[in-house]
């Protein structure tokens, strides 16, 4: 896997792996493959060399995130799961925004053929004015 390009100062360094630590945390549990993750699976799905995963995994166990457990993994506190909630829901939400100048889904266009050619209209988009008949 190609690593994600991390910021260059240590503090956005710290909250950038922050929030890919706690997104990946959610979506693992999300997707039933268990509520422990540990630096190997980090340095696999992030590409973060597995000792620097840990370094930033302790620190999220020192901000409460997350808790090591006796076999050295680690899972999301109840804290932590909310954080990786929020962030992983800002993610999707970039990805299904719609672009710009396009409607949300919940439109009115999308129910009717006038209200989308209003829609339109208001957009400054030309209106296809042709019946169908």
């Amino acid at each position: 896997m190609d690593e994600l390009h991390e910021p260059k100062s240590e503090a956005l360094r710290a909250l950038f792996w922050r929030d890919e630590i706690l997104q990946l945390m959610f979506w693992v549990k999300g997707e039933g493959f268990g509520d422990a993750v540990d630096a190997e699976l980090l340095e696999r799905f992030l590409g973060v060399r597995a000792e620097v995963g840990l370094t930033y995994l302790d620190r999220l166990v020192d901000e409460n995130l997350i808790e090591r457990d006796v076999e050295g993994r680690y899972r999301l506190t109840t804290f932590g799961h909310e954080q990786g909630a929020r962030v992983f829901a800002a993610e999707f939400a970039e990805i299904t925004q719609p672009a710009h100048g396009e409607c949300g889904a919940d439109c009115w266009c999308h129910m009717s053929a006038d209200e989308a050619e209003a829609c339109l209209a208001e957009r400054g988009q030309p209106v296809d004015n042709r019946s169908g008949s």
